[in-house]
């Protein structure tokens, strides 16, 4: 099968991840944040799972272009140029709108801004222009130690270090409960411990699709990581975990094309841009709405088509544009690079 259709599928599952943790953001953590005018009628309190569902979606994407890469300048000349310029225009368009609109608490000093731009702030204890750029900073530690572990030992490599993760996880959580001692946080944070059994599922479903590739050892790592969250988290959540897995599976065996209808091909598209922007901004706009008096609803949805509108404007005109400059520059430079794998 080509592999058009299980991308298209993946990108549209990512737009409703993404759309999720909006709604979160704009219902339940707005109100416990700021305080809506009036309850709305609908609350979403989990859409911060999302988050997890895009850990996923990370780990097949990464493995799928680790072996498209054949040099590690070209996996990372792939993850810069898809990552650096939406980000960037996001953090400016952020710390613009929100010092010009107005959000208590939530905006930062040229400085922060600066420091921000390396997209690496927080591992040196600096603010975030948008709090929901600490999942970039995981992203990175994934792609490096991913990288590491792939150039060392291939794809064995890869699934021993995600392995050795999930063990340590595991007695990280001993520990805690047998004997009630905190084992060092900066070796759960470097080593992604909190989030790693959301990528190593993520890789081992594109392994799985592709059955020239897939071994036992793969189903291992999929059947261990879901046992990891049930017992180090909880069992609901592993239960979120194997339902997310045979969606994501489906979407990488192209079976879902209800998923390929315009409006989500297209919210899958800003996926990104759109979890960059609608954080701050939204509660700004919507802050500014309810103090106008406009009903709670109408500036809900008055808020989500700026944040959208903004997230579309940013992928046409900065994210996709700047994305194929530096890919373009980069084969320039060395012919035969291979830096922009399909959907990556």
């Amino acid at each position: 099968m080509s592999s058009a259709p299980r991308l298209a599928q993946l990108d549209a599952l990512r737009g409703i991840a993404a759309l999720a943790v909006v709604l979160f953001h704009y219902t339940t953590r707005y109100d416990q944040l700021f305080g809506h005018a009036q309850a709305p009628a609908v609350s979403f309190p989990y859409g911060y799972l999302g988050v997890n569902l895009f850990f996923m979606i990370s780990g097949f994407v990464i493995f799928m272009t680790l072996e498209r890469t054949a040099r590690p300048m070209d996996f990372v000349v792939s993850r810069f140029s898809r990552l650096y310029p939406a980000y960037w225009g996001a953090i400016l368009l952020t710390f613009a709108l929100t010092h010009a609109i107005g959000l208590p608490g939530k905006t930062v000093g040229w400085d922060v801004l600066l420091v921000n731009v390396t997209m690496v702030q927080g591992f040196f204890g600096v603010a975030h222009v948008d709090g929901v750029y600490w999942t970039l900073e995981v992203e990175l530690l994934f792609y490096a130690w991913a990288l590491l572990s792939f150039r060392v030992g291939g794809a064995a490599g890869l699934r021993h270090f995600l392995f050795a993760c999930l063990a340590l996880r595991l007695v990280y959580a001993a520990v805690q409960v047998f004997w009630g001692a905190d084992l060092p946080w900066m070796g759960q944070r470097w080593l992604l411990l909190p989030y790693i059994c959301w990528f190593a599922l993520g890789v081992t479903i594109y392994r799985l699709s592709r059955q020239d590739a897939a071994s036992a050892w793969d189903w291992a790592l999929a059947v261990a990581a879901v046992l990891v969250i049930g017992l180090v988290e909880d069992w609901g959540l592993a239960a979120l975990a194997v339902a997310f897995y045979a969606v994501l599976s489906g979407a990488a065996r192209g079976r879902w094309t209800w998923l390929e209808h315009p409006v989500l091909l297209w919210l899958g598209a800003i996926s990104y841009t759109l979890y960059l922007l609608h954080e701050n901004i939204g509660w700004a706009v919507l802050r500014r709405l309810e103090s106008w008096g406009v009903e709670v609803h109408l500036a809900i949805a008055l808020t989500m088509a700026v944040s959208m509108a903004l997230a579309h404007g940013l992928t046409t005109l900065v994210e996709q544009p700047g994305m194929r400059w530096i890919r373009d520059r980069y084969r320039a430079r060395s012919p035969g690079s291979k830096a922009a794998p399909a959907g990556g």
